[in-house]
């Protein structure tokens, strides 16, 4: 009976043993399956701590910048026309594409012989409207003598007619004799009369050959600026443009032969929205007098143009909105050729300095016009701002209550409110820090480490290494290869 008793003991501890041994091969296998499964062993979930740029927000007076796009235009142009039709028989050297002409310089010349014609035919009908002129007053001078004269006549008639009256009232002349001194009285007065016509109408025909002269001097003077047309001369100075012209050409009257413009003297036309508009007026609602610079587009190595704001344009075109704004440029220096009316520019005229403003890059403002403020706890907080003007890849925004605090300079979408950061600075390049013996020796067996470094690269970063201070530059980037 002890013999069973035992054997059913063994029997059952091995039964037990096996059953442990089997436990322990299953938990093992789990083990090894979850240690070999992609991602390892789930580990305690913990706070993920981001690195994030920071920069401190000071206030300051920034004068902003408005920056457009715009075209340089002449502001003296002057299109050279023709006022008479012609031949051309004569071209000046310097009247062509791209050359310089002075003011009141000889450009075209047109054949004078059709002129000169005109204008010995306007001198000839001069002589001839004079001399009838001369031989007019001559005639009225004489009708007036002849009037003079009937006059006489009648006043001699008058005389024996006063007799003859007299004689019969005392009763010895006869009624005939007084009667025929009527008749001749009457004769007289008709002839007097007769005479008076005659000068008016003398009188009428000085007249008109004095209007006559008149008109054949008017006629010479047309002949005389007729012929004085048909050379054409420079009204100013510059450079030409647009002539396609040549000796043997025939012009017509009107015609357009070149345009002169006047480098010296430009302007720049920008179009700028109603917003941008509103800051360059003052508080009259008059157009302020800012200062603007001018650069070339596609020229980067040509110094910048100065120039003011000078007047606007007076009305808006149809199918375009804003406003047009001309900026007058200072005078141009020598060296300065490279700049040509239609040339394509950009614009930064001055605004107005603001206030109580910060500069910050464009990436630290979301959507929604807030910053990411470091708390407490270096823990991030939303703060809504007030962005005044946009500067290319910056923003300038009012600093108000935010005045001395940090906030993140480039946002990204593992930031937002709530998360904590390691804030990186910004540092000076040329700062120095001091090493203690034991972040000096880990440095140093991080140099001798690196197999990417040539022997002179590692030969110079143990040499820096070694000094008292090293630059902090040199112990970020080898800390941060370090780091991986």
């Amino acid at each position: 009976m002890r013999f069973v008793g035992r054997s059913l003991l063994g029997l059952l501890l091995l039964a037990v043993t096996l059953a442990l041994l089997g436990l322990a091969a299953i938990t093992l296998g789990n083990a090894v399956r979850q240690s070999l499964a992609p991602g390892g062993p789930a580990r305690p979930a913990q706070e993920r701590v981001v690195a994030a740029n920071v920069l401190t927000l000071a206030p300051s007076e920034i004068a902003p910048k408005l920056v457009a796009y715009g075209r340089v235009e002449a502001r003296r142009t002057l299109d050279i026309r023709t006022r008479q039709s012609g031949t051309v028989v004569w071209v000046a050297d310097s009247f062509r594409n791209g050359g310089s002409v002075e003011a009141g310089a000889l450009l075209v010349r047109l054949d004078p012989v059709p002129a000169e014609e005109a204008l010995a035919l306007a001198r000839a009908n001069l002589a001839e409207a004079e001399a009838s002129a001369a031989e007019a007053e001559a005639a009225a001078g004489l009708l007036i003598e002849d009037l003079a004269a009937a006059e006489a006549q009648l006043a001699l008639r008058r005389q024996a007619l006063a007799r003859q009256e007299e004689i019969a009232a005392r009763g010895a002349g006869s009624p005939q004799a007084v009667e025929t001194a009527e008749l001749a009285v009457s004769a007289a007065e008709q002839a007097v009369l007769s005479r008076k016509q005659a000068l008016a109408s003398a009188r009428a025909r000085v007249d008109q050959t004095a209007v006559a002269v008149t008109r054949a001097r008017i006629a010479l003077g047309e002949a005389e600026r007729a012929l004085a047309e048909t050379e054409i001369h420079a009204g100013i100075g510059g450079l030409v443009d647009g002539v396609g012209l040549v000796p043997g050409a025939v012009v017509t009257a009107n015609e357009v032969l070149g345009r002169i413009i006047d480098p010296a003297v430009l302007d720049v036309v920008v179009r700028l929205s109603t917003a941008q508009f509103a800051l360059l007026l003052d508080q009259a609602g008059a157009l302020r007098p800012a200062a603007a610079d001018v650069r070339l587009e596609g020229a980067p190595g040509l110094e910048a143009l100065t120039g003011r704001l000078d007047r606007v344009g007076p009305a808006v075109g149809a199918g375009q909105t804003g406003r047009l704004v001309y900026i007058a440029l200072d005078a141009l220096p020598r060296g300065r050729e490279l700049v040509k009316p239609g040339d394509f520019v950009s614009v930064a005229i001055s605004e107005p300095p603001l206030t109580d403003v910060a500069q910050v890059p464009a990436t630290a403002v979301g959507r929604q016009g807030t910053v990411l403020a470091l708390g407490p706890e270096d823990r991030l907080q939303e703060v809504a701002v007030e962005v005044l003007r946009r500067q290319g890849d910056d923003v300038i925004l009012r600093v108000g209550a935010l005045a001395g605090r940090e906030i993140v300079a480039e946002r990204s979408a593992l930031l937002g409110e709530g998360i904590r950061i390691r804030p990186i600075r910004p540092q000076s390049s040329d700062a120095m820090v001091p090493l203690t013996p034991e972040r000096r020796a880990q440095l140093v067996a991080l140099v001798e480490a690196d197999t990417s470094l040539s022997p002179e690269g590692r030969a110079l970063l143990l040499q820096q290494l070694q000094a008292p201070a090293v630059p902090l530059q040199v112990v970020d980037r080898l800390e941060g290869r370090a780091d991986g």
